[in-house]
């Protein structure tokens, strides 16, 4: 286990909670298309890539219009739908100890709303999404330039904690430690991911890094 310099972490499902929100915005555009709707459990299961990686394979070349309807809704319901997921206030406090910062495939704009929503601006350094970097994940250029932001003297060794498959393969590609938070029901499980490093729950990653603080 390499000893981490800095902490960066998913968004959706890794620190929160937002996927009633994204179920509707996405089902909105959906029917807008004619399509079938998906369920809440579907759109968490599908949902991994960033938007503009995945709404061309979905709706062809009238993405864009979709996409205007998905952030129409999305804007309407998601502050209001955000929840902290169970112990990561302790876990961020735990992390306190390093520079952290969030690298999600939620729009830039969108997740840092949310950020100042939840009043989380003081424990991250860098605040990356969809659209703020050359590509998004899996691609690492996300990751990377996360951690050029948070240590641009001495760059260091970063963990990449998240929830999905894609979080995994990110962390890879940047040379990151993987940490998968959670047991990963909904993209294969434990085992199919392979993480560096898995806590079952945030409680567990904080016991962790205590440990090693």
């Amino acid at each position: 286990m390499i000893r981490p310099d800095i902490l960066l972490y998913d968004w959706d499902d890794t620190l929160v909670d937002c996927w009633s929100a994204i179920a509707s915005a996405m089902n909105a555009a959906f029917a807008a298309f004619g399509m079938p709707p998906w369920s809440k459990e579907e759109v968490r299961a599908r949902a991994r890539r960033s938007l503009r990686d995945a709404f061309p394979d979905l709706f062809g070349s009238d993405w864009m219009r979709a996409r205007e309807i998905f952030y129409a809704r999305l804007e309407e319901e998601h502050l209001s739908a955000l929840s902290a997921k169970p112990g990561v206030e302790a876990l961020l406090e735990v992390g306190k100890a390093w520079p952290q910062g969030v690298v999600s495939n939620k729009s830039g704009s969108v997740l840092r709303r949310e950020i100042a929503h939840l009043r989380w601006q003081d424990r991250f350094g860098i605040a990356i999404g969809s659209g703020d970097a050359s590509a998004d994940k899996p691609d690492p250029a996300p990751l990377r330039m996360a951690l050029a932001a948070l240590a641009p003297r001495s760059g260091g060794h970063a963990w990449y904690i998240g929830d999905s498959a894609i979080d995994m393969k990110a962390a890879r590609a940047a040379g990151f430690t993987a940490v998968l938070l959670g047991n990963a029901e909904h993209d294969g499980g434990v085992e199919s991911l392979s993480p560096d490093l898995h806590a079952p729950d945030a409680a567990a990653l904080a016991a962790l890094l205590r440990k090693i603080a």
